[in-house]
């Protein structure tokens, strides 16, 4: 008997398995993230990086009904005509605005249609050992993942609530933390869920270095900015000087707007790579970050994703789930790791070997940076 009939055959159930109930908080926040907004801001690019927010609703929609309803339930796909316009890799962000999407309507419905397959999936389970919730959990993620990627959008069409971000302040106190040489342990352990990429767990010996207590403010990102730092030359790659001139790159003007002594936000790699010269110091690698993080001195995580010196690269013994264009496309030279969520990013997504990944150029993401440096000096 297949899950769908195992449903009609028990009835109607009264209440919703667990995971039922954590999909439909998820989307009642999805959809009360937009839910302000006018419907022709919903269905416009807002910038060119971006995707109409009306795609994400749908794209939400598709990955729901391909991993639930598809692949646990084996149930064929809903409209498999739509799986190539909301499937990221087929339809690219640049070509998003240019083609017929669904309407707002029509997301709405799509939204609404898929979840009834998937609570069905779900409650026709008869026990846990019916569903692979690594592959339920995987699809909740994948929602509060684009809800940030779509406040992204948002913050750049001037759309946000005006709550959005939280005033947030750190100490005005500087601090180094201070990390001797020796092994540490980095990475996810086999038991509950991760991604792909943040497995296996394994050892790493990493040399003595300190860390930051906090991220960068405001004000110093500002003294920086004002010394010159988008003038000298000497504390920029080359590939980062290219790519400010090039596009004439500046300083962000809503860091001026912002709280002195709220973490900077809206910081690409290549100035975070400047900032950190400026400083005599440098950007922390991955594995410098999650020592330090795991230790629980770092003060400030979460505000801002903290760009570190390290290339998106697979562990060693890595292996792709469930699919290659999670994370193994993305491996390579030419992504940068950040870490430690923001304020957008929802606390089950977050942790301390969560493994997020940009290109160096990148602005619109919610970034900032934490200083480390090699010398075990103390101050």
């Amino acid at each position: 008997m297949g899950i769908l009939e195992s449903v009609a055959a028990q009835g109607s159930p009264s209440t919703l398995r667990p995971e039922a109930e954590d999909l439909a908080a998820v989307r009642a926040a999805t959809l009360a993230l937009v839910g302000h907004l006018e419907r022709s801001d919903l269905e416009r690019v807002l910038d060119p990086l971006m995707s109409p927010l009306v795609w994400d609703l749908a794209h939400i929609a598709a990955y729901e009904d391909l991993w639930i309803a598809h692949r646990v339930g084996g149930l064929e796909l809903l409209h498999p005509e739509l799986a190539a316009m909301y499937d990221a890799f087929e339809t690219p962000r640049e070509v998003r605005g240019e083609i017929p999407l669904l309407d707002l309507d029509g997301a709405h419905e799509y939204l609404a249609d898929v979840r009834e397959r998937s609570n069905a999936v779900l409650d026709g389970a008869l026990s846990d050992r019916d569903l692979d919730l690594d592959l339920v959990e995987l699809v909740l993620r994948h929602e509060l993942q684009h809800t940030e990627t779509m406040r992204q959008a948002m913050s750049l069409g001037g759309l946000l609530p005006e709550s959005d971000p939280p005033s947030r302040r750190l100490s005005t106190t500087e601090r180094w933390l201070s990390f001797p040489a020796g092994a540490t342990t980095i990475g996810a352990g086999p038991d509950g869920f991760a991604y792909d990429n943040e497995r296996p767990r394994h050892d790493r010996t990493l040399d003595a270095f300190q860390i930051a207590r906090r991220p960068v403010t405001n004000a110093t990102w500002l003294r920086f900015a004002e010394g010159g730092g988008y003038v000298r030359r000497e504390w920029w790659s080359d590939e980062g000087w290219a790519w400010k001139e090039e596009y004439d790159i500046g300083r962000d003007p809503r860091v001026a707007a912002a709280p002195a002594e709220a973490p900077v936000c809206h910081v690409s790699w290549f100035e975070a790579d400047a900032f950190a010269r400026s400083c005599g110091a440098r950007l922390p690698t991955e594995f410098e970050w999650e020592r330090a993080s795991t230790s629980g001195q770092l003060d400030g995580t979460g505000h801002v994703w903290e760009w570190t010196s390290s290339p998106f690269a697979a562990y060693p013994g890595f292996t792709a789930y469930p699919y290659p264009e999670y994370s193994e496309v993305f491996f390579g030279p030419d992504y940068r790791v950040l870490r430690g969520g923001c304020w957008a990013t929802h606390s089950r997504v977050a942790s301390p070997t969560f493994r997020n990944w940009d290109l160096p150029q990148r602005r619109q993401i919610f970034s900032g940076l934490r200083l480390a440096r090699s010398s075990p000096e103390e101050t």
